[in-house]
């Protein structure tokens, strides 16, 4: 079907601000296009139920006084939903348009989905010699008639007049196809250049996002990095924190990496370097702990390097962490807090049990009911299945990683299950292995190497004679 014989809604919506999570419309005009005719208009003003900041009522001309009689989009939901249903929505960066609808629509009950095609985009395919395409620049550039730029039917009007001047100057055949076009192509918010992304190989890799003054914004990985990128701009996404990000990013950088391996052990290395603000799980400091026990007594020990790692058992980043999987492990199998020193329940009189053996998850050591032996060895039972990876090799590896449609590999060098670096030639090996002197654990890089080392298609080289 041609673009203007399919049903459309051409939609243009005022806002309190630019994020569809937080900020609430206040005006919405929708005209309805059956056949390449305009067969219904419709508008009005929404009661935002928040204050309209005095920059948005100053470029709007909507005040707080205007809205403050309006219905709230609660009200009008169902009706206009049922106005939308089955057309195309169609608005200059429908993005944003589309994501206020969905939020609003969601906040009264209701789903919304509907496919979109954005006039900027159209715009840009359309008429690519001119460097801009917003509302203001269409106007001015097509000499589009707009009684009242920036209130939501007057906009509505501008791209409606636009749609019908690019098919008289461009043909009705070539807007068609192009809008079929930029509707196969995933959305990217206004202020990122499609050639950014373009560039970004659909290999493996990391990228990086940055904000205003370059500040990192966000590290990612993925075996398909172009591809990653654009499900952070998707239309239907619905995450705050990745709405946030999709509105703040300025530059995206990218690092190709040989595979899944080098990618998530250049992820984690660099989100520690740059501490990007939404890298937040993996850049928070670690308090790293976990427990040690002899045949006296079980320790909470904190002060432990990469060699002592197969002497503790678990890895926690913080003691809170720890405590709670202890007192899981101790419900389990019924184990005595109080006596190991691990409860903070005030001690009670000589001979007396506990107050978790009162209420049967202590099997009694505190009471006599069971000897010191018996609870130690279940204990350590319980705790075997915490016991971290010894090394298994006599000194460093290399842990060998090949793309063979493109020739290459690295070699990842690692020792005691602490990253050193990759090689992509032999000579920058025994500078890697240099490093192996002054070992740094990392909990993320353990998890990702344990994880690989122990499977079975890992290609693992021994370089202990190369570093001596």
């Amino acid at each position: 079907m041609r673009l203007l014989e399919a049903p459309l809604a051409i939609v243009d919506l005022e806002t309190t601000g630019a994020h569809p999570v937080h900020d609430r419309v206040t005006e919405i005009a929708v005209i309805e296009v059956d056949a390449g005719e305009v067969s219904g208009e419709w508008s009005t003003l929404v009661n935002p139920e928040t204050a309209i900041p005095a920059a948005i009522q100053a470029l709007t001309g909507i005040t707080n006084d205007m809205v403050a009689g309006a219905p709230r989009f609660g009200v009008l939901a169902a009706a206009l939903q049922e106005r939308l249903e089955g057309r195309v929505l169609v608005a200059h960066n429908a993005r944003f348009d589309y994501g206020f609808l969905r939020h609003e629509f969601e906040r009264a009950g209701l789903v919304y989905r509907a496919r979109t095609l954005c006039t900027v985009r159209l715009s840009r395919r359309l008429y690519p010699e001119y460097p801009r395409h917003n509302l203001d620049s269409l106007i001015e550039r097509h000499a589009l008639s707009c009684r009242a730029r920036h209130r939501a039917m007057g906009d509505a009007e501008a791209v409606w007049q636009f749609l019908r001047v690019a098919q008289a100057e461009r043909g009705e055949e070539v807007v068609s196809v192009a809008a079929r076009q930029v509707a196969k192509q995933p959305t990217l918010p206004a202020h990122i250049d499609r050639a950014m992304v373009d560039a970004i190989p659909d290999a493996p890799g990391v990228y990086l996002f940055y904000g205003e003054s370059d500040a990192p914004l966000y590290v990612g990985k993925s075996i398909a990095m172009r591809t990653r990128v654009l499900s952070h701009f998707a239309d239907d996404v619905r995450s705050a924190k990745e709405m946030q990000l999709a509105r703040e990013v300025r530059r995206i950088d990218w690092q190709r990496t040989v595979g899944e391996l080098g990618a998530l052990l250049r992820e984690a290395a660099l989100v520690k370097e740059l501490l990007p603000v939404f890298n937040r799980k993996l850049r928070r400091p670690a308090e790293l702990c976990g427990f040690a026990l002899d045949a006296k007594r079980l320790r909470l020990v904190q002060d432990f390097d990469a060699e002592s790692l197969a002497h503790v058992h678990g890895l926690f980043r913080s003691k809170r962490a720890a405590h709670e999987a202890l007192r899981a492990i101790a419900d389990e199998h019924g184990l005595c807090l109080q006596t190991m020193g691990f409860d903070a329940v005030s001690t009670p009189a000589h001979g007396r049990a506990c107050f978790r053996h009162q209420i049967g998850r202590c099997a009694g050591l505190c009471a006599g009911k069971e000897s010191f032996a018996a609870h130690h060895a279940r204990l350590a039972a319980a705790l075997a299945g915490l016991k971290n990876l010894a090394w298994p090799w006599r000194g460093p590896v290399g842990v060998l990683e090949e793309d063979a449609g493109r020739e290459a590999s690295e070699l990842h060098v690692v020792h005691q299950w602490c990253y050193l670096g990759a090689a992509r030639t032999e000579r920058e090996v025994p500078e890697l292995l240099a490093g192996a002197r002054r070992l740094r654990f990392d909990l993320d890089q353990y998890k990702i190497l344990a994880k690989h080392l122990t499977g079975r298609r890992a290609r693992v080289i021994e370089l202990a004679c190369t570093a001596s």
